[in-house]
């Protein structure tokens, strides 16, 4: 069989396993996500070789440090992917949400009520952990989930999607709610974005040439995730020991995941008492930076291009200017952000209402890191993905997310 046919033999499976958890109560679910839950820490040390082999093999093709600690588990990365599960399993089931309702003129009950997709496809880049994620809330959800990672991570989502899938059907679900998309090149990839009909949805996370080429060569509809270009903006009314920790939570704290500051913007203000401060705390934390006249001022900062404010870094760096207005930072945001997350610094509370009422990105924050724009940290249990479009879902998607709705109507020998 070509590895078209053998795509599309997983999706049907998935399609027909789809319509047994349709059915599922919440309970079983629940039962279901515990169960990973438990499984993946009792088999740890099978997780944790497969993980180690991919690491390995990464390291030994000199992939860079902040791919491979996206690619890389720890007991502690082990317990939180468990702890997601566990987290999913506690929160309201969305299947059956009564979206609105009302009685028409005619005596008609109409419902619009919440539904699973059916069979959403993922299709992402190194991290293992998403493959337990985005099993659990798509399983919470009531789809079964097709998940094609990168081949980096391959031996590592073979054992994870193996203990899943054993918990599902201890749980009396079928096996096939969590399956792998078979293959390792772009064929099979491709197979899967052409497998309309069978796929209901496909979300893409990662870089940004893998987001585009699925949104622009599949024919199954795609929720898009987004790069994250994330800036800061340090407004002259801030508190500065504030704004300092702010910025440097926001950028170190973990520098490979989309939620990481990229930018930072300082107003004109702040010249001479903010810039230096925080450049040397950059600094002595690692981190490069990139900047404008203002900046470049001082020791180890390189001259900031239009592609540095563009850039994704996903490492220690971060571009920096200083701008003269919150306006002008709107501006400078407005030409250069990926519509992910952006955050202000300031006391002043009408700065900080034009601010959120300007910056058009999927989350703003007021006086709080860019690190907070995750599922986890928003309370909806681990994230499928943060969604930078405007259809449908925006920001982390969790469960509400993974769900359409359609309507029933209810009569009594009505006819029109």
């Amino acid at each position: 069989m070509s590895i078209e046919g053998d795509v599309r033999a997983v999706a049907l499976r998935g399609r027909e396993a789809s319509f047994e958890l349709a059915l599922a109560t919440r309970a079983t679910k629940d039962d279901a996500l515990l169960g990973m839950a438990s499984a993946l820490l009792a088999s740890s040390d099978q997780v944790l070789a497969a993980n180690a082999d991919d690491v390995g093999r990464a390291e030994a093709s000199g992939t860079p440090a902040n791919i491979v600690d996206r690619l890389r588990l720890t007991p502690d990365r082990l317990d939180a992917m468990a702890q997601g599960l566990r987290e999913v399993a506690g929160l309201p089931d969305p299947v059956g949400e009564v979206v609105r309702g009302s009685t028409l003129a005619n005596g008609l009950e109409l419902r619009q009520i919440r539904v699973p997709f059916g069979v959403v496809g993922m299709i992402y880049e190194a991290r293992p952990n998403v493959t337990a994620d985005a099993a659990g809330i798509c399983l919470k959800a009531g789809n079964a989930v097709l998940l094609r990672g990168s081949s980096s991570a391959r031996s590592s989502n073979t054992a994870i999607v193996q203990v899943l899938r054993d918990a599902a059907v201890e749980a009396g679900l079928p096996a096939d709610v969590v399956q792998l998309v078979p293959g390792d090149s772009h064929e099979s990839v491709k197979a899967l974005m052409r497998a309309r009909g069978l796929v209901d949805v496909l979300i893409p996370r990662g870089g940004a040439g893998l987001i585009r080429s699925v949104v622009e060569e599949s024919t199954v509809p795609v929720i898009e995730t987004g790069v994250g270009n994330c800036h800061v903006y340090v407004d002259a009314a801030a508190d500065l020991d504030q704004a300092l920790a702010i910025v440097l939570n926001a950028k170190t704290h973990r520098t490979s995941v989309c939620n990481a500051a990229e930018s930072l913007l300082v107003h004109a203000d702040l010249t001479q008492t903010f810039v230096p401060r925080v450049v040397e705390a950059l600094t002595e934390a690692g981190v490069t930076v990139h900047g404008d006249a203002e900046f470049a001022a001082y020791d180890g900062v390189l001259p900031a291009t239009d592609d540095d404010y563009a850039a994704e870094y996903l490492s220690l760096d971060i571009s920096a200017c200083v701008v003269d207005s919150v306006d002008d930072a709107i501006a400078h945001i407005r030409r250069f952000s990926s519509g992910h997350t952006e955050a202000i610094v300031t006391r002043d509370q009408a700065t900080a209402r034009r601010f959120v009422a300007a910056v058009d990105s999927a989350a703003v924050l007021v006086n709080a890191s860019t690190r907070f724009t995750d599922g986890g940290e928003f309370g909806f249990g681990a994230e499928i993905g943060i969604s930078t479009q405007k259809l449908h879902a925006r920001g982390p998607m969790g469960l509400t997310e993974m769900t359409s709705t359609k309507y029933v109507v209810t009569g009594d020998g009505h006819v029109r």
